[in-house]
């Protein structure tokens, strides 16, 4: 059986003049070294915000970088969410997750997420059980009967990372001058890319 792994969930809002702000988040690092997971929360982060902001409302993407697949589903509305997984997770299972979890955000909050700026402001406690739960794809089953929304958007997969970037912006600079990556985070990936191990699970 494939070892398929769940590493990050966030829900992300479009923020007015600035990048989108992750109103909250979760992820398991377990896979990775000691070493390596201050990197990988920062790496997580970056993604989140970044492949919502790409995303046109309405959209789902699918972006595959280095060993990992980055799901992503923005509402017509703008509220978006975000999944990092390994290679061999189910694609649909990923996108059943992101509407469920959309779902049950809205229906803490309504409409409460708009205008907000502030980061980590609007947390859903069940974030952490659902990111525990989804490890087993197999979990997704009972969603999938009555998945219905997630048919009526648009999908689009994308070749390179770069490619969900707006405006032909390449990763290695947004990374460059991204908030969310520290300096050694940023010499760590230059480093890794041009070995081509970046971000692998361990």
């Amino acid at each position: 059986m494939l070892n398929m792994k769940l590493i990050a969930l966030g829900i992300t809002a479009p923020r007015d003049g600035a990048d989108p702000v992750i109103l909250t988040s979760a992820s398991d690092l377990s896979s990775y070294s000691f070493f390596q997971r201050g990197t990988m929360a920062q790496f997580v982060t970056f993604s989140l915000r970044q492949f919502t902001k790409s995303a046109a409302p309405g959209t789902r993407a699918t972006v595959p970088h280095e060993g990992h697949m980055i799901h992503v589903y923005v509402r017509a509305d703008g509220l978006g969410a975000t999944c990092m997984v390994d290679a061999e997770y189910p694609d649909r299972v990923a996108f059943t997750l992101l509407s469920a979890i959309l779902d049950e955000f809205t229906d803490k909050y309504q409409d409460k997420w708009r205008g907000e700026s502030n980061d980590n402001s609007m947390p859903l406690p069940s974030l952490e059980a659902q990111l525990a739960k989804y490890q087993n794809p197999a979990e997704a089953d009972k969603l999938m009967a009555i998945q219905k929304d997630l048919d009526q958007t648009t999908a689009i997969m994308h070749d390179t990372i770069e490619a969900a970037l707006d405006r032909g912006v390449k990763l290695d600079e947004l990374i460059e001058k991204s908030e969310d990556l520290s300096s050694s985070s940023k010499m760590f990936y230059k480093t890794a890319k041009k070995q081509n191990q970046c971000c692998y699970i361990m």
